[in-house]
């Protein structure tokens, strides 16, 4: 009696998981890519509200290219991801626009309800451009070198970058340079097909190729700050 309660205790977690699993990938491709980019404009914004915790000055100013998460992690005991944001990058003639991007995966810890956070992940080399313009999936740690970010406007522009990547995070209002390695980061083809009308590569799009959509007035604002 008491192995069937714990086979149907298993059970109904594993239910709630899968439900999880459906109710995430249901969000990640509900909302277009307009959102995204409106998105990462609040984000890029919300990461300088607070001046002495920010990425510094002379990270931006370095960046070759920006990528930009709203992760969503929920569960209970099992648990489960996902996000999705834009990537973009510098060129020759400023900003490139943006190529959509997501992110997921499957845990198992103590995890009870729902937290959202975001992301800004710093492309510090040409080489994590390129990285991000092949398309595919592209695993933080593996093909790129990842760390925290070094926080603060008193980080010096002599200051070398110790990573090909620097990712932040935001959550809940708490601010700070946290470690992504091993996540996965994959090209969203069809959503950048959808947002520029046609099918477009992600190296297209990120060399500048691409005319940005008048969509993302606000993000080239932003990105012309730095």
């Amino acid at each position: 009696m008491k192995q069937k309660k714990i086979i149907k205790f298993l059970l109904a977690f594993a239910v709630a998981n899968i439900f999880h699993a459906f109710l995430f990938s249901t969000l990640i491709h509900a909302a277009g890519m307009q959102d995204d980019v409106d998105q990462a404009v609040t984000i890029l914004e919300h990461f300088q509200d607070i001046p002495e915790k920010s990425i510094p000055p002379a990270v931006l100013k370095d960046a070759k290219g920006l990528t930009i998460l709203t992760v969503m992690k929920a569960g209970f005991i099992f648990s489960g991801r996902v996000g999705k944001g834009i990537v973009v990058a510098r060129t020759k003639n400023g900003w490139s626009g943006p190529s959509a991007i997501g992110t997921g995966g499957a845990g198992f810890g103590f995890q009870i309800g729902a937290q959202v956070t975001e992301f800004v992940i710093i492309l510090n080399t040409d080489e994590a451009v390129k990285a991000f313009s092949r398309g595919g999936n592209l695993a933080l740690g593996t093909d790129l070198s990842v760390a925290a970010g070094p926080i603060g406007r008193s980080v010096g522009a002599d200051v070398l970058p110790l990573a090909a990547v620097y990712t932040y995070s935001r959550s809940q209002g708490l601010f700070a340079g946290i470690s992504l390695e091993g996540t996965v980061i994959a090209t969203r083809n069809d959503t950048n097909a959808e947002y520029y009308g046609r099918q477009v590569k992600p190296h297209e799009i990120l060399s500048g190729t691409v005319k940005p959509p008048k969509g993302t007035q606000n993000l080239m604002k932003v990105l012309s700050k730095y």
